[in-house]
């Protein structure tokens, strides 16, 4: 794979910025006129020569601070793989299907919540979606934006695609543990995880084309999901996948929480990982896929954007007060007085 960093760094667009060529080259054609640079770097070093696409949003705000593969991330979308817990267990809690104190015996072991995010268990989570029933797991992914686009104006952006039933192989219980026969894009998953970031609103993601743009962003809210208790209920499973778990590669002094997600699609082997810093200052959302052989994994996704958070730290990115912007300024309501 050639390296197009350079040009990257410097606005420089090769062929347009939404075509769609090969994902060869996974900077080839972006357009980073409106991104946050220092972020770009940050996210395109941290991929290196994977064929795949990191996405980082503003959860407070919904500003697209950069995507690395617009091509790749923008697309059809691909299997969730084990993403798709995330909802499963919001929707449970919601539902009051379990607590997150409630244990399952499963195979000769018992084990709650958080232990069966950290582990990614698959037998767990087909039993909550058996318990929910398809209906209710439906219901509950497309309020939090599956099978609609998560961006607002968006070009070339793809809704991805949620089924109006459950899969002919596995029914429901695979649709809640690997994400059977739904298409996820990366700025859906990179919205759900915003919600859970910020508290509860689902903003449109915006992505500005230019620096006026970016400049003058004032977020827009999609719909406010009632989900403040169900959030507490699975960040110890988040957190967890980072401390011991799926995603432990992501693991640094700052707290990382976050889901993995490993599965193979028309015979490609697709690694998920979307996730957020959980500080107070400068919170980041981060997704990262990819696509290809044998290497890829979850685990592998959750190692880029653990050297991702890293390298910004290293610029002290966190320990900097963010700009005053509109958006800034909504965000953050005690800045103005």
């Amino acid at each position: 794979m050639k390296s197009s960093v350079p040009s990257v760094l410097t606005g420089v667009v090769r062929g347009g910025p939404w075509t769609e060529p090969t994902y060869a080259d996974s900077t080839d054609g972006d357009n980073v006129d409106g991104e946050d640079l220092e972020i770009r770097r940050a996210a395109v070093a941290a991929l290196g020569q994977y064929n795949g696409s990191v996405v980082v949003v503003d959860p407070m705000t919904g500003r697209i601070l950069s995507i690395v593969n617009q091509k790749l991330a923008l697309g059809g979308g691909f299997q969730p793989c084990s993403t798709i817990k995330l909802s499963v267990a919001l929707a449970a809690l919601s539902e009051r299907v379990i607590s997150p104190e409630t244990r399952l015996k499963l195979g000769g072991a018992n084990m709650d919540l958080t232990y069966a995010l950290a582990r990614s268990n698959n037998y767990f989570f087909a039993t909550l979606g058996q318990k929910l029933g398809f209906e209710k797991v439906a219901y509950y992914a497309r309020l939090f934006g599956y099978g609609e686009k998560a961006g607002l104006n968006i070009p070339a952006e793809h809704a991805g695609r949620f089924p109006d039933a459950p899969p002919a192989n596995g029914g429901v219980g695979m649709l809640s543990s690997f994400g059977e026969e739904i298409s996820q894009t990366p700025l859906q998953l990179a919205a759900i995880l915003s919600a859970v970031a910020n508290g509860g609103t689902l903003y449109y993601l915006q992505y500005p084309r230019n620096q006026e743009e970016s400049a003058n962003f004032v977020p827009r809210i999609k719909r406010r999901l009632d989900i403040q208790d169900e959030i507490s209920g699975i960040k110890p499973g988040l957190r967890g996948a980072v401390d011991f778990g799926t995603a432990h590669r992501a693991r640094q002094e700052d707290p990382i929480v976050g889901k993995t997600g490993t599965c193979s699609e028309n015979h490609t082997h697709l690694g998920w990982f979307g996730s957020f810093n959980d500080v107070n200052n400068r919170k980041l959302v981060a997704v990262v896929l990819l696509t290809g052989g044998r290497p890829v994994s979850g685990p592998t996704a959750a190692e880029i954007a653990g050297d991702f958070y890293r390298r910004l730290d290293e610029k002290k990115y966190f320990a900097t007060a963010q700009p005053l912007t509109p958006a800034a300024l909504l965000a953050s309501p005690g800045l103005l007085h």
